[in-house]
């Protein structure tokens, strides 16, 4: 019974550990801006997780929070290939809602670090983002 306790509490406290990572609207504090200052690999860290929460939010549907978690993740810094994730998706969500000029730009940023990318077949085949994106490779 004891264990079961210990166990019980080991996971709660990793949960409540793993929600207070992320900012609830996405944003870094300016503690975290300032870690991520001083230690470079802190704000990778930090955001790779935003990336990781704004790809998830993306997938549940929570586009609004999506878009703000992953901007926060290329304010805190990411790798190059992690830069190109964060662009197109947002780019993905900025042709949904029908901000052609936003979602070019995400492409085009996208396209400036990695001029090799290329979409999945099920996203370049996408009715809205996909010739959105050939129109802006083509043009690169």
């Amino acid at each position: 019974m004891n264990v079961e306790r210990t166990l019980i509490l080991a996971v709660t406290v990793t949960v409540l550990y793993g929600c207070a990572a992320i900012q609830p609207d996405g944003e870094p504090s300016a503690g975290d801006r300032q870690e991520a200052e001083q230690d470079p690999a802190a704000g990778l860290r930090k955001g790779e997780r935003n990336l990781a929460a704004g790809i998830r939010n993306y997938e549940d549907g929570e586009y609004n929070q999506a878009a703000k978690t992953l901007e926060a993740s290329l304010k805190f810094g990411l790798s190059d290939s992690d830069q190109v994730t964060a662009h197109k998706y947002l780019a993905f969500i900025y042709c949904a809602s029908e901000r052609a000029a936003k979602c070019r730009g995400h492409f085009r940023m996208a396209l400036t670090i990695d001029p090799a990318l290329e979409l999945a077949p099920a996203e370049a085949g996408h009715p809205v983002w996909g010739p959105v994106f050939r129109s802006v490779k083509t043009q690169h």
